[in-house]
């Protein structure tokens, strides 16, 4: 027999607590606003890296299974919620522009305009797909849409591409949770342990990078 939504409520909040103070506060949205209180979690969880998803969507899908509100509510407001924080940060590209884009550029060490010619050719290649499948890539998901606004993607496409990614990916943290029940908060370990994995990655290809471009400076000198 289903909980009723009180004591589902209470539940959650009891099984929250020994993740800290975050846990506690997201439990506490989606248990006041339902599925509206976790799309607003992870839209601020978009916006601000520090906020795992990790924790947010296995949550949400606990909270599921508990009776406090359906599955296709959770996934419809995670991922309307994905959306809402990306166009955010969409936005934040977009006003910074190209032109800043380079002109901040040009002020870097260690790198050429040619550099961020490239990048930006690449992204124009392939971009829609950066953009899908680095919603469900950890640290990235958020981050890539700070390149999509710069080169001012047309926005239908970027929802479209970031709803359909966000789906995926919100879908598969949000059913763990869901069917792990008690022990939601075993996702957050095992998705923790990919985003340190892509965080390492990342300095090693930004150490390589820099690494070459000293060595090619130095065999510029005379």
């Amino acid at each position: 027999m289903h909980l009723t939504l009180s004591a589902a409520a209470h539940r959650l909040s009891a099984a929250s607590e020994p993740q800290g103070g975050f846990a506690g506060w997201a439990a506490g949205l989606v248990e006041t606003f339902g599925g509206p209180g976790a799309g607003a979690a992870i839209a601020l969880e978009n916006v601000f890296l520090p906020l795992p998803s990790e924790v947010i969507l296995p949550l949400t899908g606990f909270a599921a299974s508990q009776g406090v509100l359906s599955i296709a509510s959770a996934l419809f407001w995670t991922t309307l919620g994905s959306v809402v924080g990306a166009v955010v940060l969409y936005g934040v590209g977009a006003v910074f522009g190209r032109e800043r884009m380079h002109a901040w550029w040009a002020k870097l060490p260690l790198v050429k305009a040619s550099d961020l010619v490239r990048t930006e050719a690449w992204f124009a290649r392939h971009g829609t797909k950066a953009v899908l499948l680095g919603r469900m890539v950890p640290v990235f998901r958020s981050l890539i849409s700070v390149p999509a606004g710069v080169e001012r993607m047309p926005l239908p496409v970027f929802v479209a591409l970031t709803a359909a990614g966000s789906l995926v990916w919100n879908t598969v943290l949000v059913m763990a949770g869901y069917l792990l029940g008690d022990q939601w908060d075993v996702v957050g370990s095992y998705v923790g342990v990919v985003s340190k994995v892509v965080l390492a990655l990342a300095f090693v290809a930004l150490a390589g990078y820099v690494t070459l471009r000293v060595r090619s400076r130095r065999r510029r000198k005379p």
